[in-house]
């Protein structure tokens, strides 16, 4: 019975201290990160939807105060097999090559890529850019046969998906 009152009383002190005190938060932020990235690799499960991918992303991202253009590269059954940070820029930009795009998702094997990048402005609307790029990066993926599944901006704890504003 001493055991019992024991633990109870060690979850409760448990409750009110906190476990990550003292440990730096990039330590923290990087651990996670890696846990999260180990979720959401091809041995595990199929992406179950949008808000999966939006809490991953927003996780990844929402730190960031300039602009980063990435895609999580897909096999046929939707499994993350790689994520890529393909073009890094400024507060309000990077500069994205469709060439650069294929390249990578014929180098990895992909079937389909969700693409994702953030607006440091903290405004998640995507542009009449956004919009265009998407198109075009959809037009340059639709001749190798690779689906671009979604488009998805973020920006602080917010985030869009295109694909649910009919833009993909």
């Amino acid at each position: 019975m001493s055991n019992v009152v024991a633990i109870h009383q060690h979850d409760q002190h448990d409750l009110f201290t906190d476990p990550f005190e003292g440990i730096p938060e990039d330590l923290i932020l990087d651990r996670a990160m890696a846990i999260l990235e180990q979720r959401h690799t091809r041995t595990s499960e199929i992406l179950a939807s949008p808000e999966d991918t939006r809490r991953f992303l927003r996780m990844r991202m929402a730190h960031l105060d300039y602009e980063v253009f990435g895609m999580l590269i897909l096999d046929n059954r939707h499994r993350v097999i790689e994520v890529t940070d393909l073009a890094t820029g400024t507060l309000d930009g990077a500069a994205v090559y469709p060439r650069e795009i294929v390249k990578a998702v014929l180098k990895s094997g992909g079937a389909a890529v969700l693409l994702y990048h953030n607006h440091p402005s903290g405004i998640c609307d995507p542009s009449q850019a956004d919009i265009n790029l998407t198109r075009r990066l959809k037009e340059a993926l639709g001749l190798i046969d690779v689906r671009v599944l979604d488009h998805f901006i973020v920006s602080g704890t917010d985030s869009v998906s295109m694909a649910e504003r009919g833009l993909v």
